[in-house]
């Protein structure tokens, strides 16, 4: 899933990475993006309704990959799900209610929200210069109790342990790296309570990246984080592409 003000097309570089590595790949517009484009939907105070409305369409999508114009392709025994930015946010917050899926991948991303939207109130280091500073252009003011509903890390209790690989830059200006690494520990600290391996939450980091605000892509490294995350996927959903094709 993309980033806010993104859309589906975005990065085809990733899509045919997965493709030619075994996987069938589906891509989806969130809510007033892309295909069903809103001007009101673009604006950051509309976030979390995003979020909310994108977590209720997930699963229509997925049982829509049984469809018989899909040939069986799609192998829902073999799910992962990812996304950037806001639809990181999306992603990591699905995982906190049942599902099938067996491995994820997100970047540029927190399921901290909390500490995104009020980094004052929790010490959350932004990138404008440390707590005293400014928060990213595009946080708003939010309800605390809405802000919470759709955040993963409210919601751990019911985070399934599963392979999770994140990657992000550490001047990203969008998405402060202090709200990544807090969601990762506090993700980490769940895991072992659940009595499954730390080692399952991976955070791999670039000091700098030279990507626009060190948040869309990862600059010189982008081919190197697309590599890495199939790489992942190809590992942890155990893909087998068949010789000559």
């Amino acid at each position: 899933m993309h980033g806010r003000t993104a859309n589906k097309e975005l990065d085809p570089g990733r899509y045919l990475r997965w493709i030619r590595a075994g996987f069938a790949a589906c891509a989806i517009d969130l809510p007033s993006h892309g295909e069903r484009y809103s001007a009101a939907g673009q604006h950051p105070r509309e976030s979390l309704n995003t979020i909310a409305q994108a977590l209720t369409e997930i699963d229509g999508v997925v049982e829509a990959l049984a469809s018989p114009e899909f040939h069986g392709v799609f192998d829902l025994d073999r799910m992962g799900i990812g996304g950037m930015s806001l639809g990181g946010i999306i992603a990591l917050r699905r995982l906190c209610d049942p599902h099938h899926f067996r491995a994820a991948a997100v970047e540029g991303t927190t399921g901290w929200l909390e500490g995104l939207y009020f980094p004052r109130e929790f010490g959350v280091e932004l990138s404008t210069g440390g707590p005293d500073g400014n928060p990213p252009p595009w946080v708003v003011q939010h309800d605390a109790a809405a802000v919470s509903r759709v955040s993963a890390a409210a919601n751990l209790a019911t985070f399934e342990p599963l392979p999770l690989l994140m990657l992000h830059s550490k001047a990203d200006k969008m998405m402060p790296f202090g709200v990544a690494n807090g969601f990762a520990n506090r993700l980490r600290t769940h895991f072992k309570a659940r009595g499954a391996a730390e080692s399952l939450v991976e955070l791999h980091t670039w000091d700098e990246t030279g990507a626009p605000e060190e948040h869309i892509g990862f600059g010189r490294f982008s081919n190197d984080a697309k590599n890495m995350q199939t790489a992942f996927f190809v590992k942890h959903l155990e893909v087998v592409v068949a010789r000559g094709s």
